[in-house]
């Protein structure tokens, strides 16, 4: 298929749409209002249904009945909102359910501002709602990947019955890039069986979220994290960049990893033998990456638009939290090219 120029917002619209999603439940907020804006005109086309919901509780409500029934589903908001919905997330993840859940991050905390952030790294991975669960988490940085990762994120939930976050700032969603389109489906997704089909012939009632028993409510839990052990074993997804005689590894994702991308280029003109390790999925986080690069990296430079949400990550996959230096910017603001190849010379000093 022929690249065509897209907005963010908008390309991951068309992008559920081919992967086969027919149900959108929503409510507008910025800066991802061109998802279910985009989605309203294009889903009906299709034979698919589109509701702006009353409200973002009512939304996730609604993704959980569609994901029930067998559906491919979506919703999409920004910070607050998806804040409002993580009490549905929980039923949903409790379930054992499907769906696709896009956070497009703006500044917080509360309503915060309308300019990009990351600073929903927690609320994303360590999980928002109550009780031990994990979403999938994937982390695009262009308007391709965030098309591509909502393809592959209907594959990941139906394979593994989870949601599935693509956690992207909203300068993703509202920036304009060639984009193109070509789903091809993962082999080995499971035939729904599960889903409810309603009153008559055939009908099944298998969706449970109340657990009495303290002994049955641990198996329960027992089931999901043996699942979270496959996803964790076959999904972990990284980019490497330049690291193949680096001394000195950038850790980003998302926007910020593009500014750090061309702040590596000026380091590297100066003689720094530094690259960066992506994640591409947030959870699983990608440790495979690290266990291969530890032994040679002598420090990461951990670069995020938040106040350092995934710096205990890093710290962790790497094993020695005094390897992990941070820079970060909040409020809506990205960190610069100057200020972001600064900071790796203060970090690098004269190791060159």
């Amino acid at each position: 298929m022929a690249k065509v120029l897209m907005k963010g917002n908008e390309a991951v619209g068309k992008a559920a749409i081919e992967a086969g999603c027919r149900y959108f439940f929503g409510y507008p907020i910025t800066p991802q209002s061109e998802v279910p804006e985009y989605l309203s005109d294009e889903l009906p086309k299709v034979g698919g249904t589109f509701v702006q919901a009353e409200s973002e509780v009512a939304a996730i409500n609604m993704v959980y009945g569609a994901a029930a029934a067998g559906a491919r589903v979506l919703t999409s908001s920004s910070s607050p909102g998806i804040a409002l919905k993580q009490e549905g997330i929980g039923y949903i993840s409790n379930a054992g359910l499907p769906a696709v859940i896009i956070n497009m991050m703006r500044g917080g905390p509360g309503l915060g501002t309308i300019q990009p952030g990351q600073a929903d790294y927690n609320m994303a991975v360590k999980g928002g709602s109550n009780g031990d669960y994990h979403n999938v988490v994937l982390a695009p940085a262009s308007v391709q990947e965030a098309v591509d990762m909502v393809m592959e994120a209907f594959d990941i939930a139906d394979i593994y019955g989870l949601p599935v976050i693509v956690l992207a700032d909203g300068l993703i969603g509202q920036m304009m890039e060639p984009v193109e389109f070509n789903y091809v489906p993962r082999p080995g997704i499971p035939e729904k069986t599960w889903a409810l089909t309603g009153k008559g012939k055939g009908e099944r009632h298998n969706i449970k979220n109340l657990v009495i028993d303290p002994d049955d409510c641990e198996a329960w839990n027992h089931e999901h994290f043996e699942v979270y052990e496959k996803v964790e074993a076959n999904e972990q997804a990284w980019e490497e960049y330049l690291l193949d005689d680096a001394e000195f590894a950038f850790v980003s994702y998302g926007t910020a990893s593009r500014v750090v991308r061309t702040a590596i280029g000026y380091l590297r003109a100066e003689g720094f033998k530094v690259g960066m390790l992506r994640p591409k999925t947030l959870w699983p986080f990608p440790q495979k990456a690290f266990d291969k690069w530890n032994d040679k990296i002598k420090k990461y430079l951990d670069v995020e638009m938040s106040m350092g949400q995934m710096v205990q990550d890093v710290a962790y996959a790497c094993n020695d939290k005094s390897k992990v230096v941070f820079h970060g910017r909040t409020g809506g603001n990205v960190p610069t090219v100057d200020e972001v190849v600064a900071f790796g010379r203060e970090v690098m000093g004269g190791d060159k």
